[in-house]
Protein backbone atom coordinates (compact mmCIF):
# COMPACT_ATOMS: atom_id res chain seq x y z
CA UNK A 1 0.00 0.00 0.00
CA UNK A 2 0.57 3.20 -0.63
CA UNK A 3 2.37 5.26 2.51
CA UNK A 4 -0.16 7.58 4.43
CA UNK A 5 1.00 10.50 6.89
CA UNK A 6 -0.76 10.43 9.84
CA UNK A 7 -1.99 13.16 12.05
CA UNK A 8 1.06 14.65 14.34
CA UNK A 9 0.20 15.31 18.16
CA UNK A 10 0.77 18.08 19.69
CA UNK A 11 3.11 18.58 22.24
CA UNK A 12 2.13 19.58 25.43
CA UNK A 13 4.70 21.75 27.69
CA UNK A 14 6.34 20.18 30.86
CA UNK A 15 3.90 20.06 34.08
CA UNK A 16 5.27 20.34 37.43
CA UNK A 17 7.98 18.18 38.62
CA UNK A 18 6.55 15.66 41.39
CA UNK A 19 9.92 13.96 42.28
CA UNK A 20 13.03 15.16 44.55
CA UNK A 21 15.37 13.59 42.69
CA UNK A 22 18.88 14.06 41.92
CA UNK A 23 21.13 15.69 39.07
CA UNK A 24 20.98 17.40 35.73
CA UNK A 25 23.43 16.14 33.11
CA UNK A 26 24.88 17.87 30.01
CA UNK A 27 22.80 18.09 27.02
CA UNK A 28 23.81 15.55 24.19
CA UNK A 29 21.93 14.36 21.15
CA UNK A 30 21.09 10.83 21.05
CA UNK A 31 21.04 9.52 17.04
CA UNK A 32 18.94 6.43 16.82
CA UNK A 33 19.01 4.37 14.67
CA UNK A 34 0.41 0.60 7.91
CA UNK A 35 -1.34 -2.26 5.17
CA UNK A 36 -3.77 -5.38 5.27
CA UNK A 37 -3.95 -6.79 8.42
CA UNK A 38 -4.60 -10.52 9.81
CA UNK A 39 -5.37 -9.53 12.95
CA UNK A 40 -7.77 -11.06 14.84
CA UNK A 41 -9.63 -8.79 16.39
CA UNK A 42 -10.40 -6.46 14.05
CA UNK A 43 -11.67 -7.02 10.51
CA UNK A 44 -10.16 -3.84 8.88
CA UNK A 45 -7.61 -2.53 6.76
CA UNK A 46 -5.02 0.23 8.30
CA UNK A 47 -2.81 2.46 6.78
CA UNK A 48 1.10 2.22 6.53
CA UNK A 49 2.95 4.60 8.68
CA UNK A 50 4.61 7.38 6.76
CA UNK A 51 7.71 7.98 6.04
CA UNK A 52 8.36 11.43 7.31
CA UNK A 53 11.99 12.99 8.06
CA UNK A 54 12.83 13.68 11.75
CA UNK A 55 14.32 16.92 12.18
CA UNK A 56 17.15 17.60 14.42
CA UNK A 57 15.46 19.27 17.36
CA UNK A 58 15.01 17.21 20.57
CA UNK A 59 13.70 17.61 24.01
CA UNK A 60 15.87 18.55 26.71
CA UNK A 61 15.41 16.19 29.99
CA UNK A 62 15.32 17.21 33.43
CA UNK A 63 16.74 15.36 36.23
CA UNK A 64 14.27 12.77 35.53
CA UNK A 65 12.66 10.76 32.99
CA UNK A 66 9.19 11.02 32.73
CA UNK A 67 7.78 7.68 32.59
CA UNK A 68 9.85 6.40 35.60
CA UNK A 69 10.72 8.99 37.70
CA UNK A 70 13.84 7.96 37.72
CA UNK A 71 16.92 10.25 37.67
CA UNK A 72 19.13 10.77 34.40
CA UNK A 73 22.69 9.41 34.95
CA UNK A 74 25.71 10.33 33.46
CA UNK A 75 25.98 7.40 31.26
CA UNK A 76 22.56 8.40 29.52
CA UNK A 77 21.49 11.57 27.23
CA UNK A 78 20.08 14.33 28.46
CA UNK A 79 18.10 14.96 24.97
CA UNK A 80 16.14 13.21 22.84
CA UNK A 81 14.94 13.02 19.93
CA UNK A 82 12.02 11.34 19.76
CA UNK A 83 8.94 11.17 21.27
CA UNK A 84 7.13 8.36 23.39
CA UNK A 85 6.98 5.01 21.35
CA UNK A 86 4.00 2.94 22.23
CA UNK A 87 3.60 -0.61 20.96
CA UNK A 88 0.61 -2.62 21.21
CA UNK A 89 1.30 -6.35 22.06
CA UNK A 90 -1.09 -9.18 22.45
CA UNK A 91 -0.78 -11.32 25.47
CA UNK A 92 -2.31 -14.76 24.88
CA UNK A 93 -0.75 -17.90 25.21
CA UNK A 94 -0.23 -17.70 21.39
CA UNK A 95 1.78 -14.71 21.78
CA UNK A 96 4.37 -16.63 23.44
CA UNK A 97 7.37 -15.66 23.76
CA UNK A 98 6.63 -11.96 23.73
CA UNK A 99 9.95 -9.86 22.98
CA UNK A 100 11.14 -6.65 24.48
CA UNK A 101 9.02 -6.24 27.85
CA UNK A 102 12.71 -5.87 29.49
CA UNK A 103 13.32 -2.78 27.65
CA UNK A 104 9.77 -1.00 28.50
CA UNK A 105 9.71 1.76 31.15
CA UNK A 106 6.00 1.14 31.64
CA UNK A 107 3.36 -1.00 30.85
CA UNK A 108 -0.72 -0.76 30.76
CA UNK A 109 -2.51 -3.95 30.77
CA UNK A 110 -6.17 -3.12 28.94
CA UNK A 111 -8.97 -5.55 28.47
CA UNK A 112 -10.17 -6.65 24.77
CA UNK A 113 -13.02 -8.60 23.75
CA UNK A 114 -13.42 -12.01 24.84
CA UNK A 115 -12.51 -10.80 28.46
CA UNK A 116 -8.76 -11.14 27.34
CA UNK A 117 -5.81 -8.58 27.13
CA UNK A 118 -3.09 -6.48 25.56
CA UNK A 119 -0.40 -4.22 26.47
CA UNK A 120 0.46 -0.84 25.52
CA UNK A 121 4.40 -1.38 26.30
CA UNK A 122 5.97 2.32 26.42
CA UNK A 123 9.60 3.18 25.36
CA UNK A 124 10.99 5.90 26.29
CA UNK A 125 14.70 5.99 27.95
CA UNK A 126 15.69 2.80 25.53
CA UNK A 127 14.59 1.74 22.34
CA UNK A 128 15.08 -1.81 21.61
CA UNK A 129 15.54 -4.30 18.79
CA UNK A 130 12.68 -6.50 18.25
CA UNK A 131 9.47 -6.04 20.26
CA UNK A 132 6.01 -7.83 19.79
CA UNK A 133 4.01 -9.44 18.14
CA UNK A 134 2.30 -6.42 17.10
CA UNK A 135 -1.78 -6.18 17.34
CA UNK A 136 -4.03 -3.34 16.72
CA UNK A 137 -5.11 -0.67 18.50
CA UNK A 138 -8.74 0.33 20.82
CA UNK A 139 -10.56 3.34 21.34
CA UNK A 140 -9.55 2.43 25.12
CA UNK A 141 -5.75 3.67 23.54
CA UNK A 142 -6.58 7.19 23.27
CA UNK A 143 -6.76 7.91 26.87
CA UNK A 144 -3.80 5.48 27.59
CA UNK A 145 -1.12 7.35 24.99
CA UNK A 146 -2.38 11.21 24.55
CA UNK A 147 -0.93 11.98 28.36
CA UNK A 148 2.76 11.02 26.99
CA UNK A 149 2.05 12.69 23.88
CA UNK A 150 2.86 9.13 22.27
CA UNK A 151 3.61 7.97 18.48
CA UNK A 152 1.40 4.04 18.62
CA UNK A 153 3.08 1.10 16.96
CA UNK A 154 0.61 -1.19 15.70
CA UNK A 155 -0.94 -3.64 13.53
CA UNK A 156 -4.07 -1.25 12.37
CA UNK A 157 -7.21 -0.87 13.69
CA UNK A 158 -11.15 -1.06 12.89
CA UNK A 159 -12.28 2.29 10.78
CA UNK A 160 -14.19 3.51 13.40
CA UNK A 161 -11.18 3.49 15.81
CA UNK A 162 -8.51 4.84 12.77
CA UNK A 163 -11.04 7.68 12.94
CA UNK A 164 -11.16 8.86 16.32
CA UNK A 165 -7.33 7.82 16.95
CA UNK A 166 -6.84 10.38 13.81
CA UNK A 167 -8.87 12.75 15.33
CA UNK A 168 -6.97 12.79 18.66
CA UNK A 169 -3.88 13.65 16.73
CA UNK A 170 -1.80 10.50 17.82
CA UNK A 171 0.64 9.63 15.48
CA UNK A 172 0.62 5.74 14.78
CA UNK A 173 2.72 3.39 12.11
CA UNK A 174 1.42 -0.35 11.09
CA UNK A 175 2.60 -2.84 8.76
CA UNK A 176 4.48 -1.47 5.95
CA UNK A 177 6.60 1.04 7.32
CA UNK A 178 10.01 0.91 8.07
CA UNK A 179 10.98 -1.89 11.04
CA UNK A 180 7.97 -3.90 10.30
CA UNK A 181 8.61 -7.56 9.92
CA UNK A 182 6.93 -10.87 9.86
CA UNK A 183 8.46 -13.83 11.80
CA UNK A 184 8.03 -16.91 9.35
CA UNK A 185 8.19 -19.22 12.54
CA UNK A 186 5.56 -18.43 13.86
CA UNK A 187 1.54 -18.62 12.97
CA UNK A 188 -0.48 -15.66 11.60
CA UNK A 189 -1.32 -12.95 13.02
CA UNK A 190 0.78 -13.30 16.21
CA UNK A 191 4.11 -13.01 13.87
CA UNK A 192 4.20 -9.76 13.44
CA UNK A 193 7.18 -7.66 14.53
CA UNK A 194 9.31 -4.80 15.09
CA UNK A 195 12.87 -3.54 14.56
CA UNK A 196 11.56 -0.61 17.27
CA UNK A 197 15.05 1.61 16.82
CA UNK A 198 14.22 1.51 13.20
CA UNK A 199 10.50 2.26 13.31
CA UNK A 200 11.48 5.03 16.00
CA UNK A 201 13.32 6.99 12.90
CA UNK A 202 10.28 7.54 11.23
CA UNK A 203 8.87 9.73 13.60
CA UNK A 204 9.50 13.60 14.25
CA UNK A 205 11.30 14.60 17.04
CA UNK A 206 9.15 15.68 20.22
CA UNK A 207 10.18 19.36 20.77
CA UNK A 208 9.01 19.19 24.20
CA UNK A 209 9.73 16.83 27.24
CA UNK A 210 6.93 14.66 28.02
CA UNK A 211 4.66 15.24 30.79
CA UNK A 212 5.67 12.77 33.95
CA UNK A 213 3.37 9.91 33.19
CA UNK A 214 2.10 9.50 36.93
CA UNK A 215 3.15 11.42 39.94
CA UNK A 216 6.52 9.99 40.60
CA UNK A 217 7.99 10.59 44.49
CA UNK A 218 9.37 8.17 47.02
CA UNK A 219 8.63 4.87 48.58
CA UNK A 220 9.28 6.86 52.18
CA UNK A 221 6.48 8.60 51.48
CA UNK A 222 3.97 5.98 50.72
CA UNK A 223 1.50 5.67 53.97
CA UNK A 224 1.78 2.18 55.44
CA UNK A 225 -0.80 0.14 53.86
CA UNK A 226 -1.02 -3.18 54.55
CA UNK A 227 0.51 -6.34 53.89
CA UNK A 228 0.51 -8.19 50.24
CA UNK A 229 2.76 -10.58 48.91
CA UNK A 230 1.11 -11.54 45.96
CA UNK A 231 -2.16 -10.18 43.14
CA UNK A 232 -4.13 -11.12 40.85
CA UNK A 233 -6.22 -8.83 38.22
CA UNK A 234 -9.53 -10.85 36.57
CA UNK A 235 -10.24 -9.42 33.36
CA UNK A 236 -12.70 -12.29 32.62
CA UNK A 237 -11.33 -15.08 30.53
CA UNK A 238 -7.50 -13.89 31.51
CA UNK A 239 -6.27 -13.21 34.85
CA UNK A 240 -2.82 -11.71 35.19
CA UNK A 241 -0.98 -12.86 38.79
CA UNK A 242 1.94 -11.21 40.62
CA UNK A 243 3.96 -12.34 42.89
CA UNK A 244 6.34 -10.12 45.41
CA UNK A 245 10.08 -11.29 46.25
CA UNK A 246 13.27 -9.58 46.67
CA UNK A 247 14.11 -8.53 42.61
CA UNK A 248 10.18 -6.62 43.08
CA UNK A 249 7.20 -7.77 41.35
CA UNK A 250 7.09 -10.84 39.25
CA UNK A 251 4.41 -11.60 36.77
CA UNK A 252 4.03 -15.35 37.66
CA UNK A 253 2.03 -15.96 34.14
CA UNK A 254 3.60 -13.91 31.80
CA UNK A 255 4.38 -14.90 28.21
CA UNK A 256 7.40 -12.96 27.94
CA UNK A 257 10.92 -14.68 26.21
CA UNK A 258 12.97 -15.81 29.05
CA UNK A 259 14.86 -13.04 30.55
CA UNK A 260 12.52 -10.49 28.93
CA UNK A 261 10.14 -9.92 31.75
CA UNK A 262 9.13 -6.73 32.44
CA UNK A 263 10.97 -5.72 35.87
CA UNK A 264 8.36 -4.08 37.80
CA UNK A 265 8.94 -2.33 41.03
CA UNK A 266 5.32 -1.40 41.28
CA UNK A 267 2.20 -2.83 39.97
CA UNK A 268 -1.00 -0.11 39.68
CA UNK A 269 -4.16 -1.12 39.66
CA UNK A 270 -6.85 0.93 38.71
CA UNK A 271 -10.45 -0.05 38.56
CA UNK A 272 -11.95 1.44 35.51
CA UNK A 273 -15.74 1.77 33.60
CA UNK A 274 -16.28 -0.19 30.51
CA UNK A 275 -18.21 0.26 27.68
CA UNK A 276 -19.49 -0.72 24.29
CA UNK A 277 -17.25 0.57 21.63
CA UNK A 278 -19.64 0.19 18.93
CA UNK A 279 -18.75 -2.42 17.01
CA UNK A 280 -18.13 -6.07 16.71
CA UNK A 281 -15.04 -8.25 15.96
CA UNK A 282 -15.21 -10.64 13.05
CA UNK A 283 -16.51 -13.57 15.44
CA UNK A 284 -19.48 -11.58 16.53
CA UNK A 285 -17.78 -10.16 20.11
CA UNK A 286 -18.71 -6.86 21.18
CA UNK A 287 -15.70 -4.84 21.84
CA UNK A 288 -14.97 -3.42 24.94
CA UNK A 289 -13.66 0.29 25.47
CA UNK A 290 -11.99 1.54 28.69
CA UNK A 291 -13.10 5.01 30.09
CA UNK A 292 -9.86 6.05 31.37
CA UNK A 293 -10.94 9.21 32.62
CA UNK A 294 -13.37 10.17 35.82
CA UNK A 295 -12.74 8.56 38.66
CA UNK A 296 -12.87 5.31 40.63
CA UNK A 297 -10.83 3.02 43.10
CA UNK A 298 -7.05 2.53 42.77
CA UNK A 299 -4.39 -0.06 44.70
CA UNK A 300 -0.69 1.10 44.90
CA UNK A 301 1.54 -2.28 45.32
CA UNK A 302 4.69 -1.77 46.10
CA UNK A 303 7.28 -3.65 48.53
CA UNK A 304 5.47 -6.06 49.13
CA UNK A 305 2.36 -3.70 50.99
CA UNK A 306 -0.85 -2.39 49.31
CA UNK A 307 -2.14 1.13 49.71
CA UNK A 308 -6.07 1.44 48.76
CA UNK A 309 -6.26 4.75 47.27
CA UNK A 310 -8.51 6.63 44.09
CA UNK A 311 -7.52 7.48 41.31
CA UNK A 312 -8.53 10.70 38.58
CA UNK A 313 -8.46 11.88 35.14
CA UNK A 314 -10.04 14.67 34.14
CA UNK A 315 -9.92 14.16 30.35
CA UNK A 316 -8.75 11.41 28.00
CA UNK A 317 -5.38 13.90 27.42
CA UNK A 318 -4.94 14.46 31.45
CA UNK A 319 -2.51 12.67 33.56
CA UNK A 320 -3.31 10.08 35.86
CA UNK A 321 -3.74 11.47 39.72
CA UNK A 322 -3.77 9.70 42.63
CA UNK A 323 -4.99 10.49 46.37
CA UNK A 324 -5.52 8.52 49.60
CA UNK A 325 -7.95 9.71 52.63
CA UNK A 326 -8.09 13.27 50.15
CA UNK A 327 -4.30 14.17 50.44
CA UNK A 328 -2.05 13.28 47.21
CA UNK A 329 -0.65 9.89 46.61
CA UNK A 330 2.43 9.46 44.59
CA UNK A 331 4.07 6.77 43.14
CA UNK A 332 7.47 5.45 44.11
CA UNK A 333 10.11 6.06 40.88
CA UNK A 334 10.76 3.33 39.16
CA UNK A 335 9.08 1.15 36.41
CA UNK A 336 5.75 0.71 36.61
CA UNK A 337 2.95 -2.20 35.37
CA UNK A 338 -1.05 -0.46 35.87
CA UNK A 339 -3.57 -3.08 35.02
CA UNK A 340 -6.90 -1.16 34.14
CA UNK A 341 -9.58 -3.83 35.92
CA UNK A 342 -13.37 -3.55 34.95
CA UNK A 343 -14.84 -2.50 38.07
CA UNK A 344 -17.93 -3.69 37.25
CA UNK A 345 -16.85 -7.49 35.58
CA UNK A 346 -13.19 -7.68 36.89
CA UNK A 347 -11.94 -8.27 40.26
CA UNK A 348 -8.53 -8.58 42.17
CA UNK A 349 -6.96 -10.99 44.32
CA UNK A 350 -4.84 -9.84 47.24
CA UNK A 351 -2.65 -12.68 49.28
Amino acid sequence: MRPVRTRHAQRRPRGTRAAVLVALVAVACLGLAACSSDDGGEGSEPDAGPEGQKVSKGATLDATWPLTGLPVTGSQTAAQDHPVMVVKMDNTPSSAPQRGLDAADLVVEELVEGGVTRLAAFYYSRIPGTVGPVRSMRASDIGIVSPAGAAVVTSGAAPVTLQRVRGAGIDFFSEGAKGFFRDSGRAAPYNLFTDLAATTTLVESAEARPDDYLPWGDAQDLPRGKPAGSLSASFGSHTTTWSYGKDGWTNSNSYAAQGEQFPADTVLVLRVQVGDAGYRDPAGNPVPETKLEGKGDAMLFHDGRVVRGQWSKKSLQAPIALSVRGKELTVPAGRTWIELVPAATGSVGIG
